[in-house]
Order: C-alpha cells, then structure tokens, then sequence
C-alpha cells in the first residue's frame, strides 16, 4: 500500500514542478513577446516636430509628403484628400461643388434619392405648375473629384399625359440635357468662386 501512495505522491509532485515549469514558461515566452514589441516600436523613425494645424483645417507635422515605395504621399487607401485633386470639401466622395451645384439646381423637385458617395442624386417625377399634362424626372451622376464638365451625366426624362389618363414616355431633347448640364457646372463654378479656392 506504501508504494502506490509514494507512487502517487511522486506522481502528483511531478506533475505540480511540471506545472510550474510550465508556467515559468508562458511567462518568459510573454515577456520575450513584450520586449520584441517594445523594441520594434522604438525602431520606427519618430518626428520630434510639434503638431500643427495646417491650412485646410487638419493636423499635422508640417507640409511635406513622406517618400515611400509608393510614391510622394503613399498610397490613398481610404479616401483621403490628394493635394492635386480639386475636392472642393470633405465628407463628400465626389465633388464637393458639383454636388451642391446638383442640389440647387434640382431643389425645385422632389427628390427620390441623393448619395454623395455614389455621386448620384435622382429625382421624383415633378409636373410643372403651368402644363399638368406634363411631368418630368431627373438623373444627376457626379463621375468624379474634379469640377470639369466631363465629370457631370445628366439624364432627362419627359412624360406626358394620353387621352386615357396614363403617362407615356416622350423623348426629350439632346438640348434640354446639355442646358441643365450647363446650369450645374455654371452653379458649381459660382460655388468655388465664392469659397475662394
């Protein structure tokens, strides 16, 4: 009966050094890990610059661009404003002053939807107070960052009323799309004037 209980005792504190060395272990293993992040953090070359407020209102450590292996600047993964874009305003994916431009321009309709990171604002049909039997619809899409009038589409529908009351497509002039286009870009150029960019 003696030698079970010393082989057990012995076998229990065994395993009770083996749990202790395993521990003794894990918490080199740990400290190893923190020294290895520590030390690769105190690598990283670190601007001793003070912050500073730059003039398009962000923060920073002066005006130049980091040189990477992407270029002046890196690159661009999250949609950040690139110097050479003329972005008008921030929040907005597409051009700031086409966008607004796009709003005014349609304020007098009702609006179906509006995404300004898709750059596309869709109207509700709008009958013109004058001519009832007439109702038209528009389609704004904003193609780009940059005021120029290749980044502006505009879709115009017409519908008019038939004699059994139903609205029927009515083709609408080339004209038509192109003054509206114009009065957007006319709009959106007002728009940067006035903000003195």
């Amino acid at each position: 009966m003696k030698r079970i209980d010393n082989i057990l005792t012995g076998s229990s504190v065994r395993a009770c050094r083996g749990r202790q060395s395993m521990a003794t272990v894990l918490r080199a293993g740990l400290v190893a890990l923190a020294a290895l992040t520590l030390t690769a953090c105190q690598g990283t070359d670190v601007d001793s610059r003070p912050y500073e407020k730059r003039a398009d209102g962000s923060w920073g450590r002066g005006e130049e661009e980091r040189d990477t292996i992407f270029g002046k600047g890196g690159i661009n993964l999250l949609g950040g404003k690139s110097k050479d874009e003329d972005a008008g305003g921030a929040g907005v994916a597409v051009n700031a002053f086409l966008w607004r431009a796009s709003l005014d321009t349609v304020s007098f309709m009702p609006l179906s939807s509006a995404d300004p990171f898709g750059g596309v604002i869709i109207t509700d049909w709008y009958t013109p107070p004058e001519t009832p039997d007439e109702r038209f619809k528009v389609n704004v899409y904003i193609l780009g960052r940059a005021l120029r009038s290749d980044g502006l589409k505009v879709s115009v529908f017409r519908q008019e009323r038939g004699r059994s009351g139903q609205w029927v497509d009515v083709a609408v002039a080339p004209a038509v799309t192109t003054e509206f286009e114009n009065a957007v870009l006319t709009r959106a150029r007002q728009l940067r004037s006035a903000a003195g960019s």
